[in-house]
Order: C-alpha cells, then sequence, then structure tokens
C-alpha cells in the first residue's frame, strides 16, 4: 500500500527524522491559512499523488501552468495562485503513464536553502532476506537512469536484522556520500531512525529523494515516497487508515475486498487463473499469440464459488476486454467449483464477449460437465497452448 508524501513524513516524525514544517489542504481556499501558519517568506506546493517525477510533471489542463507539480511561491499570493490551478488538474509525470493521475491533495511546505543534495532509500533485499540501504551522491535524479548511466555512483549496504544498525553502516553512507564530522554523525542517526521506522512499520519501502544539506549544515528529508507491506496491515490499522483509495485502480480496490490478487494491465483479454506462476505463464502465452492481457488475476488456491463470481464480474466490468481466458489447474482448488463460479457469473452479469475455459486437475469432469450442460456459449480448451490460442483467434473474429 502507498501513501502520499505529507503522510510519509509525519510518521518519519515520529521517528525523530527531520522534515520541513506543511500543511496538507485539499481545496484551494484553505492554501491562505496555510502559508500564514508556516510563515514564509518561502513556501513549496507540492501536488500529492502516488507517481514520481512530480516536479518535472506536466499539467493537462493550460490553465494549470507549466512549472510542473512542485513549485516554488515567493508570496502568499503566489501559494494561493499555485494551488487553484493544481488541485482539480490531471498531472503527467514519468510514472503516471499519459493518462495521469488527477490532483485532489497539496502539501504546502517551509521552502529549504539547499546547498547539496543526496539519494536514500531503504528496501527489503530478497536476496540477503535482509534490510538494504541505498545511498548516492546523485539526488534529486531519476535513481534509474544514475543505476544505467552511472552505476559506480550508488552504494548499497544491508542490515544484519540480529544486530540492527551499527556504527559501521553510518560510516560506509557517510564515506559514499562525502560526509565529515558533524554531518556524519547525523547521517548515522538517521539511518538509525529510519530503519526503526522501517521495521516497526512494516514498510516495503522507503525513498528520500532527495535528502539535501541545508546552508546551516543540517540535513533534512525533503521527500518521502513510502511503501507498506500489504501483508502485515492487519498489524498497523493506523496505516492502513492513511490509504487514499481515489489513487487506485477501483478493479484492484474491488478485488482487494474480496481477497483478490488483481492489477490491471493495458491489455484486451482478460485473464482468470489459480496461483501466480500459471498467471504469469499465461499472461506470457497470450503475449506470445500477438494480444495483450487485460489484466493479472489469480483467485488462489482455496477460491469459492462467490470469490471466482466476483473475480468475473471485476473482469467483465473493465469496458477494454474484448475476451475472457479462465485457466484453472485443480490442486486445493477444485475445477466444479471455478465451473459453478464461472456460470453463475456470466447468467449474472451476462456475456458479451468470447470465453474460453481451460480446465485441468481435481474434480476436471465434473467442471466440464458444468459448463457443458450450462447452454453457455463458452469455448472448451484442452490445455494452455490450446487455450491461448482460441482466445486470440476469437477475439480477432470477433473484432
Amino acid at each position: 500500500m502507498n501513501i502520499h508524501e505529507y503522510q510519509g513524513k509525519a510518521i518519519l516524525k515520529e521517528f525523530g527524522a527531520p522534515v520541513s514544517r506543511g500543511v496538507a489542504i485539499l481545496k484551494a481556499e484553505d492554501a491562505a491559512a496555510a502559508a500564514k501558519e508556516l510563515g514564509g517568506p518561502l513556501w513549496v506546493v507540492k501536488s500529492q499523488i502516488h507517481a514520481g517525477g512530480r516536479g518535472k510533471g506536466k499539467f493537462k489542463e493550460a490553465s494549470a501552468g507549466e512549472k510542473g507539480g512542485v513549485r516554488l511561491a515567493k508570496s502568499i499570493d503566489e501559494v494561493v495562485e499555485f494551488s487553484k490551478q493544481m488541485l482539480g488538474s490531471t498531472l503527467v509525470t514519468i510514472q503516471t503513464g499519459p493518462d495521469g493521475k488527477q490532483v485532489n491533495r497539496l502539501y504546502i511546505e517551509d521552502g529549504s536553502d539547499i546547498e547539496k543534495e543526496f539519494y536514500l532509500s531503504a528496501l527489503v533485499d530478497r536476496v540477503t532476506s535482509r534490510v538494504s540501504f541505498v545511498v548516492s551522491t546523485e539526488g534529486g535524479m531519476d535513481i534509474e537512469q544514475v543505476a544505467h548511466d552511472t552505476p559506480e555512483k550508488i552504494i548499497s549496504f544491508s542490515i544484519d536484522p540480529a544486530t540492527g544498525v551499527m556504527p559501521h553502516h553510518g560510516r560506509t553512507a557517510a564515506k559514499a556520500l562525502g560526509l565529515t564530522g558533524d554531518l556524519a554523525k547525523q547521517l548515522n542517526t538517521l539511518i538509525g531512525q529510519l530503519y526503526r521506522a522501517f521495521v516497526e512499520k512494516d514498510m516495503e519501502m522507503l525513498e528520500i529523494n532527495p535528502l539535501i544539506i541545508t546552508t546551516q549544515g543540517q540535513l533534512k528529508c525533503l521527500d518521502a515516497k513510502v511503501s507498506f507491506d500489504s501483508n502485515a496491515l492487519y498489524r498497523h490499522p493506523e496505516i492502513f487508515a492513511l490509504r487514499d483509495e481515489t489513487e487506485e485502480d477501483a478493479k484492484e480496490i474491488e478485488a482487494s475486498k474480496h481477497d483478490l490478487a488483481y492489477i490491471a494491465l493495458d491489455g484486451t483479454i482478460g485473464c482468470m487463473v489459480n496461483g501466480a506462476g500459471l498467471a504469469m505463464a499465461t499472461l506470457d502465452i497470450i503475449k506470445l499469440y500477438g494480444e495483450e492481457p487485460a489484466n493479472f488475476l489469480d483467485v488462489g488456491g482455496g477460491a469459492t464459488e462467490e470469490k471466482v463470481t466476483a473475480a468475473f464480474k471485476i473482469i467483465t466490468g473493465d469496458p477494454k476486454v474484448t475476451g475472457i481466458l479462465v485457466n484453472i489447474f485443480g490442486g486445493i482448488m477444485k475445477c466444479d467449483v471455478i465451473a459453478r463460479g464461472v456460470i453463475g457469473a456470466v447468467k449474472t452479469v451476462g456475456l458479451t464477449v468470447p470465453l474460453v475455459v481451460r480446465l485441468e486437475g481435481t474434480n476436471v469432469e465434473e467442471g466440464k460437465t458444468i459448463i457443458r450442460e450450462s447452454g453457455l456459449n463458452v469455448i472448451p480448451a484442452d490445455d494452455l497452448d490450446d487455450a491461448a490460442q482460441k482466445i486470440v483467434k476469437a477475439v480477432k473474429e470477433s473484432a
């Protein structure tokens, strides 16, 4: 689960990390009061969307101006003007795709006098099964570009969970960033604070870009991009309460209510599969035969008829879907359950696009019988290759 920058900074502040003062607003008429509360003389007006590259992004609407999604204001009037321009407008960044995201929240923050910018992040390293830190002197830039062009400027190190942060971690980071004296001590303290926040809040990723040195010689987290392990949210109701559903795909929200693993994609063939590996293979073979999948949807090994019905409704609710492929291997999941779920869903929501069903495994004959006797226009398939070819052919013929 992702949260907004201002929410992430509030969490970091709980653990003592240095962040700027700021006020989040939802309405442009609150901008002046927020700016007066902060005092100035410089303010930064930041679009709050779940995507990076906001500063370099562009708004679709001409009325929003051409200064990007992060703007420096030198007066309260400018804060108000920028807020009116940005709220409700659609911001397109390198991470949003061409459709962009509508800006529904702003964060008005104290301006900072910046002497130098760095990059700092923490993430779960699945190779070492530890939390790893990544630091670079190239702050304020896309870290992917830095990794591609100058990989030697990226330094990483992992934290042993048995010991936690040790002095040598701080020394490693300070050396990588060229910091000495008091700044090195500040960095060592900051890494300890961030590690504790990461572990205690079950974060999945924490990115500060940039981490700055102010002209007063202080380190400060100028940005905060935070995501959490969704499987651990039951332990953190205070974090779950920060969820902004307006930033998420409506189909993914509905899927989460039924405990379905669903990710919307850009293609036209809807997929319902059980098991992540089989789902990935299904997506690959659809592409192999010249079409694009519309989603990743794993109903899991213990899905009920109700869950299958919900999954089918989510797929058919996507206007881009021109065909559906159901690919089930019944181990724990029983083929007859899937069949009844599909038939029930089709009778409830109707079927206006081609549907190919491939069943194999536990109770497969019962499942095939249920589908065969349903009277519905369902195309049966013998194996994955056969299913992929049939759905691609059916979609092309119906186009």
